[in-house]
């Protein structure tokens, strides 16, 4: 087992990641938006191995205003899945993310009252995420969604108002989504 992070899409280990993430998230971000994360320097691709393939794969960013690092997607393969992967690649990152001064991770996960939803927020807490209580309604996506956040060092801790989390996130979004909306997506 071998983990690596890049801050680019390279051609070795993205091309399986890209399958993992639109098997995972057949729709999620198009590639045009992810791409330009990169460009924008504020990307990060993780990305578990076994045997020198791809079994577990994380896209994050860099939030500089709240010192944190956000998860934005992250997936295992369905073969792979209740075996830990997903738990290593959280420790993982979160290794990673103290290597770069960070204060701490965030995420949001879907809200809504569906079995599968509170999995995934249980799987996070399990992993020393703390949910917050306010639920953010995009006006782009139907879903209902609840920011979480796992904070280092309690001196330091990241913002425990989900309000303001989601201010973090969107920001964040709207760097990534504004400056790839005139490119043709190769999709």
């Amino acid at each position: 087992m071998e983990f690596i992070t890049l801050d680019r899409l390279d051609d070795r280990y993205w091309p399986a990641a890209l399958v993992l993430y639109r098997e995972a998230f057949p729709n999620g971000k198009p590639l045009r938006v992810l791409e330009n994360t990169f460009a924008k320097g504020v990307g990060y691709l993780h990305v578990e191995l076994e045997d020198g393939e791809v079994v577990a794969m994380a896209l994050t960013g860099k939030l500089p205003k709240a010192n944190a690092l956000l998860i934005d997607y992250i997936a295992v393969r369905a073969e792979e899945r209740g075996r830990g992967r997903g738990t290593r690649l959280v420790r993982e990152i979160e290794g990673e993310a103290r290597t770069m001064g960070l204060d701490g991770l965030i995420l949001e996960a879907e809200a809504g009252p569906e079995p599968e939803n509170e999995k995934r927020i249980r799987f996070w807490e399990g992993c020393g995420f703390t949910a917050t209580p306010y639920v953010h309604q995009y006006i782009w996506v139907p879903e209902p969604y609840r920011a979480l956040y796992l904070t280092f060092d309690p001196k330091k801790p990241l913002p425990a108002d989900g309000r303001e989390l989601f201010r973090h996130i969107t920001s964040f979004h709207s760097l990534v989504f504004r400056t790839a909306r005139g490119r043709s997506d190769p999709e």
